[in-house]
């Protein structure tokens, strides 16, 4: 790792990365941060998750924040203070909804620390239940809340179906929206500025370190725009070719612990 890359923070990514598939943070990770931060080296977190799903895990990791959620487009401290709120556009906010309602699939929406999704049934229901840690509010009428959504998900495990409906609501959006897949499963659309890219610059800002001397971690294609921005990438083991071509280093998966590897033999011998 070269001088001019000298890491002084490190930011997680959360879901497929800092915790397994179960949602569970292993002991191994809760162990490598303390030693990590005991070194004297600030770490933070950036997820697509809420607020209300990033606390437990910011506590138990003895983090104090800030953080950022919806992909950075909420800043946050550990108390809940917010830092900057950036929420969606609201005429952007009714046309992706009309897209994913019209494509027939489950539709959710995060606005004023609520879940709201059309779909009682869904079985990603429980994964986010344990995700966001809020239960969802069964509607079919999100207009109340466009005009202070932070995120919409288009829910499909038709991943074709995903691909298309991708395509229709970056036309639909253009430029005044961030449109990412999370998973596989999830199509993620926040504002424009709620992409890990700036929440990254965001939180680097915050905590006064130059982003060149920021690394970060992750494993999905919504973390690239962060692997572009910092100092040093790294990706998890299971990320796929195309994300782990992108990175500077490639850590074991999340299943098998690798943000506690990625600490232990990156991180921490700089």
């Amino acid at each position: 790792m070269s001088k001019e890359t000298t890491i002084r923070l490190f930011i997680a990514d959360i879901d497929g990365t800092l915790v397994r598939t179960d949602k569970t943070l292993a002991d191994a990770t809760v162990e490598a941060v303390r030693k990590l931060t005991d070194a004297g080296m600030p770490m933070s977190l950036i997820s697509a998750r809420p607020p209300s799903g990033m606390y437990w895990i910011a506590e138990k990791l003895g983090l104090a924040g800030p953080f950022g959620a919806f992909n950075g487009g909420v800043l946050f401290k550990a108390d809940g203070t917010v830092i900057e709120h950036h929420c969606l556009d609201p005429i952007v906010a009714r046309k992706i909804v009309a897209l994913i309602v019209q494509a027939g699939i489950t539709c959710w929406v995060f606005a004023d620390d609520q879940w709201l999704s059309n779909n009682a049934d869904d079985p990603h229901n429980v994964r986010e239940v344990a995700s966001a840690n809020v239960e969802p509010i069964i509607t079919d009428d999100f207009s109340a809340k466009l005009g202070r959504c932070d995120k919409i998900v288009g829910v499909s495990d038709d991943h074709e179906l995903l691909v298309s409906l991708e395509k229709k609501a970056v036309a639909a959006a253009g430029s005044n929206a961030t449109i990412a897949r999370s998973q596989p499963y999830y199509l993620d659309v926040t504002a424009q500025v709620a992409n890990k890219g700036d929440g990254v610059a965001f939180l680097s800002n915050a905590f006064g370190v130059p982003i060149e001397n920021v690394a970060v971690i992750g494993d999905q294609t919504n973390d690239l725009p962060m692997f572009a921005r910092a100092g040093f990438s790294i990706a998890m083991g299971q990320s796929s070719d195309a994300v782990k071509a992108k990175a500077r280093a490639v850590t074991d998966s999340n299943d098998d612990d690798g943000v506690a590897s990625a600490i232990t033999k990156i991180i921490l011998p700089q």
